[in-house]
């Protein structure tokens, strides 16, 4: 228990505090409706239904004015450059920004649900109190109405007004619909398996949050959920409850009188879409920016390496940028981790063939004729990443899966010119570097790299600051027997490398032991670029072999998130 508070506390504390907001406006609001003496009438045509209509708007509200923020990127980065002074466990709860949108999006699913599934029997009992099917109180109440008929109770004020006709023609009913389907579209175009094989299906649909947010602003301003209001004479509930021929007729039974809520959503989404619209406002002004061609090389397993400069743009080690290509798609926009280093004149990215968009790009990149600049490219950032602390720590351990070895290289670059200038300021004292790859190719972009990392560390009798693995989890018979045939040689057949490439996947439990065993008193980074399901390995065990004694060795676990 020790152990997981150290990686994960906060951010249950976090989700804790969340959760209980949550649970405390609903249930507010529940028993606001269901007990409030405004909505005796009210409740009395609409029973419970009414509460659980009001309670998760109310949620709904909240997790509206959240949803937004997670995706401020440029407000993320502003607020990690903030807590820079302050500790890493703040830090590292703003890298759980899209697994917070995500969850955020879930409440308001689920939410949305439960409020629509009442309201759709608030418009059934609704339509059966006009029509006269309940009793003489139900029926006194739906007959309400004025000169202006404003002060009605029952929205539906015709015969020919159905249920179905009323959801799409009121106020209330046409923007409901359009919310849930919006809201349909984005969730089920935000599953995995669709984002992942066709990303431009989820790009597109998710803008459709613009509608949503529209939708949601005037969705209140129907107001078909009213309550009583003070008279003069006041309306005497309890003692004209059962009297309702009387009403108009005795002092203590004034008609009584009826409005609906003033809409109350705006209030809670306007910062943050402000805040959101300033966002692409900057992402615009830096896509009309101009970004030029350094250098443009395509390696090994299609890896396209651009080499781009741009003027003002400063970086750190780690980070990501947004990529925009007009040529391919003007709205789309693909994050990418830098591959460069800070020191460099120049930002670089790698990026491998893997959708519509990348695989577009690559073939235009290749049709260029020698030393021509390439197409024109928009870019948005840098923002911050995990990866950005590793420096923070006595002992990094970092590990990449594929083309997840990008933000890495960043490092690995900049180790190597703080070694060059001899940086006084270089806290890290050790780095342990593993690279899972499932084919050889994968290994040659990144390989040279490494080489002029190993000879700079025996140069400077520094063999022990870097220990890297590589592994290769993709091979056939054939290759296993050459690399058997030329393990006495002094480099590895594959890398080039004097450090041999292993086959198959890490022992993390050895790993881990190990690592802990070379640095018995030391606060050791963990951090991945890879898939989820290597994420939750590791996460287990930072936890597992991290020691309570704040003097041991402790482990913290962190991960890229896009």
């Amino acid at each position: 228990m020790g152990n997981w508070i150290i990686n994960h506390g906060f951010t249950a504390f976090l989700l804790f505090i969340w959760m209980g907001i949550n649970i405390f406006l609903f249930v507010w609001f529940y028993f606001f409706y269901d007990l409030g003496d405004q909505f005796i009438y009210t409740r009395h045509l609409l029973g419970s239904a009414l509460a659980w209509a009001r309670a998760p708007a109310a949620v709904l509200n909240f997790n509206c004015m959240l949803i937004l923020l997670p995706v401020c990127r440029n407000l993320l980065s502003l607020i990690r450059g903030t807590f820079m002074c302050c500790g890493r466990t703040m830090r590292k709860q703003i890298d759980h920004n899209i697994s917070f949108h995500k969850l955020a999006a879930y409440m308001i699913g689920l939410m949305t649900a439960v409020h629509t599934v009442a309201h759709l029997l608030n418009v059934e009992w609704y339509y059966n109190s006009f029509r006269g099917e309940y009793d003489a109180l139900s029926d006194a109440l739906s007959a309400l109405e004025d000169e202006g008929n404003t002060t009605y109770l029952n929205p539906i004020r015709s015969n020919t007004t159905t249920p179905t006709l009323f959801a799409f023609t009121s106020l209330a009913g046409i923007t409901g619909v359009i919310i849930t389907l919006s809201l349909i579209l984005i969730i089920t175009s935000s599953m995995e398996v669709i984002r992942r094989s066709y990303f431009e299906v989820f790009w597109y649909t998710h803008h459709l949050f613009v509608v949503f947010f529209i939708g949601l602003v005037i969705h209140g301003a129907g107001r078909i959920v009213r309550s009583q209001q003070t008279t003069d004479p006041p309306h005497n509930t309890s003692f004209c409850f059962s009297r309702p021929e009387q009403w108009g007729q005795i002092p203590e039974c004034p008609i009584p009188q009826f409005a609906g809520g003033f809409p109350q959503t705006w209030m809670w989404v306007i910062g943050p879409m402000f805040l959101y619209l300033c966002e692409r406002l900057l992402r615009f002004i830096r896509y009309t920016q101009k970004v030029e061609y350094r250098k443009i090389v395509i390696r090994p397993s299609k890896v396209l390496e651009l080499q781009l400069t741009k003027k003002g743009f400063k970086m750190d080690v780690g980070q990501y940028v947004f990529l925009n290509c007009p040529s391919i798609s003007q709205l789309e926009w693909h994050p990418f981790t830098m591959t460069s280093a800070p020191e460099e004149d120049f930002f670089s990215v790698h990026i491998r063939s893997a959708g519509d968009w990348t695989q577009k790009l690559i073939s235009m990149v290749e049709q260029l004729p020698e030393g021509a600049q390439g197409p024109k490219m928009g870019v948005d950032g840098p923002f911050g990443t995990a990866s950005e602390d590793v420096f923070d720590y006595e002992v990094a351990m970092l590990v990449g899966a594929g083309i997840g070895v990008t933000p890495f290289a960043s490092i690995m670059k900049s180790i190597w010119y703080k070694f060059k200038e001899s940086n006084p300021k270089l806290r890290t004292r050790k780095i342990y570097f593993y690279w899972l790859c499932r084919e050889t190719h994968a290994f040659e972009w990144f390989a040279d790299l490494l080489q002029v990392l190993e000879s700079e560390m025996e140069e400077r009798g520094m063999g022990d600051f870097l220990t890297y693995k590589l592994y290769l989890t993709g091979w056939d018979k054939s290759h296993a027997t050459h690399a058997m045939v030329h393990f006495d040689e002094d480099t590895d057949i594959v890398t080039g490398l004097k450090q041999k490439t292993h086959y198959g996947r890490p022992n993390w439990d050895k790993e881990f032991e190990q690592i802990r065993k070379e640095n018995p008193t030391s606060t050791v980074g963990s951090f991945l670029c890879g898939p989820a399901v290597l994420a939750k390995t590791l996460e287990k065990k930072c936890v597992k072999y991290s020691d309570v004694d704040p003097r041991k060795t402790r482990f913290y676990f962190n991960k890229e998130n896009f």
